[in-house]
This record gives C-alpha cells, structure tokens and sequence, in this order.
C-alpha cells in the first residue's frame, strides 16, 4: 500500500510571482524524492506526489498546507493575502510503476482522482480516500474539523506550524531561536494554530491506518 497527494494552488491565477509558492513547494518535495518519478508539478498550479509508505501521507500533507499557508502574496488588485491549497490523499496499491508519477497506475492513484474532484463541491481542502468506506468516513470528518483551523492559519501560525511538523522534537525554546521571537510568542503562536490538535490528529491518522494495514495483511 502506497498514498499519492494530489494538489493544487487555491486561486493561483491571480498571483503575479508563481515562484513565490513554487520554489518553496520544489524545495520541500526534493527532500521526499526526485522528480518526475516521486513527484510532478504540471497544468501550471497542480502537483502528485507519491508516498512509498501511506502512515506518513497525512504528514506530508500537512507539511505542504502549513508551507503554503505560511506564504504571503499580493493578488492583481495588490491586497495581501496568505496562499491555500487543496489537497487529496489516496491509499491503495500501485500496479504499473510510470517513468513519470503521473503515468503510474493503481488504486492509490484512483483514489486520489477521484477524492480531488470532490474538494471544492464539498468545500474542504483536505480529504482522504482508501479502499476502507469507516476509516474514510472517520477521517474525513476529523480532517472537515481540522481543515477549519487550518484554512483560517495566518503566516506566523503556519509558520511555526511548519517548523514543528518537519521537527516534531523541537523545544520551545528551540523554536524561538529559530524563528527569532520571545519563547511566549511561541506559545501563543502554538496555541492559535491548534497545533497540538493537529499532531493528535496525525498520530491517530497512523494508528487506525497501521490497524487497517495489519488487516489487509494478516
């Protein structure tokens, strides 16, 4: 069982600089894999990227809609805003291996596909869909929950957002040398973003997954 992310660029069009969330996005994908055979960006805003072990898709998700939330553009009119992106994940197995991500074939694949057309008319940005319809249905709306918080992050709460997720063991103390901020902003950056939620979320996300994998295996 692999996961595959497919996601796009909420409303990118009326960006005027795509490389202010391109090279970003580039740079975080490299270090999961290499392109077009891990990931591909393509159609100009969109992107799939495969996960070789599905307990850390959510993760992974998480980590792109935190590194999106935390940019800041200015849109054609000049007002400021912070990107979003849409985003969906597919469990399943992968039956024909591509040259390209995009060429790959199998349920994973299908999945996200299908999951990803879904998005907008169920206004969510995040979802998930594998070949089990409760652990779908439970996550999902874990994920409708999560997605309000996440959907409302500013640039410094998905900023630390960001930050933690790539290194979850961080102290605060760390954290506020890194990002060059009193240890009480932390907290309350922490605070605001729920991010603490989130990692509950991520940590049970794997848990029923791995039960379901034990299942399907045993």
């Amino acid at each position: 069982m692999i996961a595959v992310i497919k996601g796009d660029i909420i409303s990118s069009r009326t960006i005027a600089d795509q490389r202010v969330w391109l090279k970003p996005l580039q740079e975080l994908l490299l270090q999961w894999g290499e392109s077009p055979n891990t990931w591909e960006l393509a159609w100009g805003d969109m992107f799939q990227v495969e996960i070789e072990d599905a307990q850390y898709a959510l993760l992974k998700a998480f980590q792109i809609k935190a590194l999106i939330k935390g940019i800041q553009v200015s849109d054609e009119r000049g007002q400021k805003r912070n990107l979003d992106v849409r985003l969906s994940i597919g469990i399943g197995e992968k039956t024909y291996s591509g040259s390209r991500v995009s060429e790959s074939n199998g349920p994973a694949f299908v999945y996200t596909g299908e999951q990803f057309d879904t998005l907008e008319e169920e206004h969510v940005n995040m979802a998930v869909k594998s070949p089990w319809r409760l652990f779908n249905r439970e996550m999902n709306l874990f994920l409708k929950f999560a997605g309000k918080i996440m959907d409302s992050w500013s640039v410094s709460s998905a900023e630390i957002a960001h930050l933690i997720l790539e290194n979850p063991d961080l102290t605060q103390t760390e954290i506020s040398a890194k990002l060059g901020i009193a240890q009480s902003s932390v907290s309350a950056r922490w605070k605001r973003s729920s991010l603490q939620e989130i990692l509950e979320l991520e940590d049970l996300y794997r848990y029923k997954l791995k039960q379901r994998l034990n299942d399907y295996s045993g």
